[in-house]
């Protein structure tokens, strides 16, 4: 595979804030990398080097002599009334019968492909960015936290575009579901140091803490072993008949060396509210409906959510996720109906018209110390600040000079040191890393308290939610089902779309300019062919297996980083090859139960 950047020996830097400190790395053609790093690593910084807005302070980034980058604009490239496909027209050049085909890829058609784009909410309208993006055929897509504010069906589509999509990809986010299902490798980027690892996310995270808890344990061997040894020598150096075993023993000790393992990073720590667990009805909306004088959103919502619950609100953006959320906290009247909390509640809130109206006078320690339940140390509430990014000198920032994302961590911070009972959350891991949102949804999962929330992270999603509020059509319902049923609902309608664009490509008349493609045609195989293909594809499963045990072994075993890391690599190359041969076996068993 040709090199499309190589980046050697980096180095940048603002003011006394180390970015990048001799970081390399490696991007090649066809590759889908997602880029992780804690929040202020300079993951935007170095996407901005990649794509030479920016300069590194020392250093070089080699580019191909065919690098087309594309990066996914988050500014808005329209103009005045124009439709979508006037705009991809006049971004591209390309013919129409082309850019109809890519937009078609995103879903767009009918009034959202000829419509006016100012029209579109935030999600169609980036989809119409990706659309623009493919158009100009980039062999590497730079992509800074893409699915920040895009609804669930519009995340399903990127990843469907972004699985399929032929050229690398470099992928900035914190959405672990989202990386997951589209990147086969992973970068990240620590102490101004870049690591390539060839896997996912999650085999990533768990290599790191597997590769630490080992060095840890190697470690605690080696200064078991040196104390030894040093008892030995003090005793024995000083006797005539001891003193050549303790110059051998010296020598020992000499050679024993523990493995450097870096500081620790400061690990979000995070704690719910403390609250006594309750019974009943948390709320209940009865003939409610939703929405704003000259619109209703949603009408006869009949809903009851009970206390303990974790109710994750759903469905697509501008159905009305955020216009119920305020309707039932009354920071939006409600058109008709009645809103009703049960006996003893008490809800915080955090969403942006709440975050964006802090008391500008105080500091970030007199807010938390404002806000957090009485009895509260003082230590505590530097714990909490610290978990959300606010260290050492940060809690004496005014709130006046924070910027948007600090005010929402801010405003995160004091709910968790309150003593709320029910709490709102619109967008809780906005503005978040990787690890704080992970802390966060334990200490969701661990409240006793009712939580209300919407969010676009699948995984955090996955692991907070109990039950689903769907805000779809006009209606706000109890979801019957689990999350992953919901997922399974959403990811079946777009596939369904999916095949039947592909099938009125296929019967539509060939147009002017297109080159028609003809179908391939299967090979007709016997069925003798295929179960021995079958018989084979068991064979190699189970000596590769075999293969692979042995390997794990020896990498419980190693001691040397670099050799645990050739094994690992060794190990997730055996399981990708007998996940591909158990893949085509099934293929092969569904051909031979369809067959005649």
């Amino acid at each position: 595979m040709a090199v499309l950047l190589h980046i050697k020996n980096a180095y940048k830097s603002y003011g006394d804030q180390v970015l990048l400190d001799g970081a390399e790395a490696v991007l090649t053609e066809d590759v889908k990398v997602g880029f992780i790093g804690r929040n202020g690593a300079g993951k935007s910084t170095l996407l901005r080097v990649l794509l030479g807005d920016e300069e590194l302070d020392k250093g070089e980034v080699i580019r191909h002599s065919k690098f087309r980058p594309g990066y996914l604009r988050q500014h808005d490239p329209f103009q005045p009334g124009e439709t979508a496909m006037e705009f991809l027209l006049r971004d591209s050049g390309q013919p129409d019968w082309k850019c109809g085909e890519v937009a078609g890829e995103f879903e767009l058609k009918g009034a959202y492909l000829d419509g006016p784009v100012s029209k579109l909410s935030g999600g169609w309208q980036t989809r119409v960015k990706l659309a623009a993006l493919l158009l100009h055929e980039p062999n590497l897509l730079l992509l800074d936290e893409p699915t920040n504010f895009l609804d669930l069906r519009t995340q399903i589509v990127l990843e469907h575009f972004l699985r399929n999509h032929r050229g690398a990809c470099l992928i900035v986010s914190h959405d672990r579901a989202f990386l997951a299902a589209t990147c086969s490798h992973t970068l990240d980027l620590s102490r101004g140091k870049l690591t390539m690892f060839p896997g996912k996310i999650d085999a990533f995270l768990e290599f790191q803490s597997e590769r630490l808890e080992h060095d840890q344990r190697v470690n605690a061997s080696v200064m078991a072993k040196r104390r030894h040894l040093e008892e030995f020598i003090a005793k024995n150096r000083a006797r005539a008949s001891t003193a050549t075993r303790a110059k051998s023993k010296s020598k020992q000790l000499e050679k024993l060396e523990t493995v450097e393992i870096a500081a620790d990073e400061p690990t979000a720590n995070i704690r719910a509210p403390i609250v006594e667990p309750r019974k009943g009805a948390a709320l209940r909306c009865e003939g409610l409906a939703i929405g704003y004088t000259d619109h209703t959103v949603a009408d006869d919502i009949e809903l009851e959510i009970t206390h303990g619950s974790r109710a994750a609100v759903v469905g697509d953006n501008g159905q009305g996720k955020t216009t119920f959320l305020r309707t039932i906290v009354d920071s939006l009247p409600a058109i008709k109906g009645d809103v009703r909390w049960g006996y003893g509640c008490q809800v915080g809130i955090y969403a942006q018209h709440v975050y964006t109206s802090l008391n500008e006078k105080q500091t970030v320690l007199d807010y938390l110390e404002y806000n957090a339940a009485p009895g509260t140390k003082t230590q505590q509430i530097l714990d909490v600040a610290g978990a959300l990014l606010f260290r050492g000198d940060h809690v004496k920032k005014k709130v006046s000079v924070l910027s948007g994302g600090e005010r929402a961590r801010l405003c995160m911070a004091g709910l968790l040191l309150s003593q709320y009972n029910i709490l709102i959350l619109d967008e809780p891991g906005n503005h978040l890393d990787v690890d704080t949102v992970e802390a966060l949804a334990q200490a969701l999962i661990d409240y006793q308290g009712t939580v209300i929330f919407t969010s676009h992270d699948r995984h955090f999603m996955k692991r907070v939610a109990t039950c689903i509020v769907e805000v779809r059509d006009g209606h706000v319902t109890n979801y019957r089902g689990d999350y992953e049923a919901y997922l399974y609902s959403v990811n079946k309608e777009i596939e369904d779309g999916e095949r039947e664009l592909a099938t009125r490509l296929s019967k539509a008349p060939p147009v002017k300019g297109k080159p028609p493609k003809a179908p391939p045609k299967p090979p007709q195989r016997s069925e003798r062919e295929v179960r021995k293909e079958m018989t084979n594809l068991e064979r190699t499963i189970s000596r590769t297996d075999e293969q692979k045990r042995a390997i794990n072994d020896q990498l419980l075993q190693a001691t040397d980083p670099a050799e645990a890391m050739r094994l690992h690599n060794e190990v997730t190359a055996l399981a990708a090859q007998i996940a591909e041969a158990e893949e085509r076996w099934c293929q092969l068993q569904a051909e031979l139960d369809e067959s005649p």
